[in-house]
Formats: structure tokens, sequence, C-alpha cells
């Protein structure tokens, strides 16, 4: 019997890590693989925002993900939304990002964290003059895929142009699928956060 089945199997490992024997079962511990990934060159929001992947769901064994993601100035982020299953947790890096849980807006410099569990409303913008980039964090879910999809995948290019049904039909099945839900009037508290902060 090697060590990490003894430490399972006599519960030691619960004890010492505070993390359920099922789970840790389940997760195949000795199926993750260390990693390194390199500096990249900085990422460009291209007049709006994008994002890069850095870690994939599948390096961790399902556990976490994150992507990099770059704001221009006075850009507004998607409209108020909700996920069902997935915990989020932002770190910036450059700039101010505005963030808004419920009805209480933050501001999260670089170098600041914000955490936002599961079925909390919530969105982002950058009110600077200032690019923003920060770091998205995702647990419990591959959200990675989701946002890999949308930024990259459903593209004009690729035949999907913004606006057009197509596009509206996979992001539809793409919400469902990861559980994300527009918040309650989403359109319309997302027109005006822009209009009170003069976003685009």
């Amino acid at each position: 019997m090697n060590r990490h089945d003894f430490l399972l199997q006599s519960g030691m490992l619960t004890a010492l890590t505070g993390i359920p024997n099922s789970y840790l079962q389940s997760k195949s511990i000795d199926q993750t693989k260390p990693f390194l990934l390199p500096p990249l060159p900085p990422l460009d929001h291209k007049g709006s925002m994008d994002i890069r992947v850095r870690v994939k769901s599948s390096m961790t064994n399902g556990i976490y993900s994150n992507v990099e993601c770059a704001v221009a100035p006075k850009t507004m982020g998607p409209a108020p939304h909700i996920h069902k299953e997935l915990d989020e947790l932002m770190f910036v890096l450059e700039g101010t990002a505005s963030v808004i849980v419920g009805e209480e807006i933050v501001q999260v410099q670089a170098g600041g964290w914000h955490f936002r569990p599961r079925m909390i409303e919530h969105t982002f913008w950058n009110a600077s003059e200032k690019p923003l980039l920060f770091i998205d964090m995702y647990f419990n879910q591959p959200f990675e895929e989701y946002l890999e999809k949308v930024f990259h995948q459903l593209t004009p290019e690729n035949g999907y142009p913004n606006g057009s049904e197509a596009k509206s039909k996979e992001v539809r099945a793409l919400q469902q699928k990861f559980g994300l839900m527009a918040a309650p009037n989403a359109a319309a508290k997302r027109l005006e956060i822009i209009k009170k902060f003069d976003l685009k």
C-alpha cells in the first residue's frame, strides 16, 4: 500500500487537509501534474475587452482554472449575471476594476482581490481612463471553456456575426450548460451603469 492510499484509508488525509476522503478519492490527486507557464507579452484589450486562458481546468483535474482579462478604458463588462455553481476570484494586476455585487459597488485596485461566490448577482467594468488587466479565477467549473468560445470561436470571422440568431443560439446553449443566468432586468441595469459612468 502506498502512502497516499494509506492516508486515504486511515482518514489521516482528511485530518491533515480538511478535505473529505470522498472528494480526494474522486479527484485522484495522482493524475494532477506540475506545470510551468512562461511569461507572455501583455494582453491587448483590442479597443474593448479580451481574454487569454492561462490555466485550463483539465490541467488541475477540474479543481481550478483562470484567464487573463484586459479591458479598455471606460468600457462596460457583461450585463449583471448570476452563476449557479461557479465561485469566482479576481486579482487586479493593473488599473482599477469597478465591481457591483447586488447593490454595492467596490473599487478593486491593482494588487487587490475580490471574491464572488455562486448565486450572487454581479458584474464589472473599467470606469477609469487607463487600461484594466486582471486575472479571473474559477473554482468548481471549467468556465474558461465558456469564455474561450464566446471571445474567440463565436466570432464574425467564424460565421457568427454579433447580434445574429446563430450566435445567440450558441450563447444560450453555453449559458445553459454552464449555469449562467441573466440577473433580473439585466439589460436595463447594464445600460444604467453605462450612462452613469459614461462607458462604451
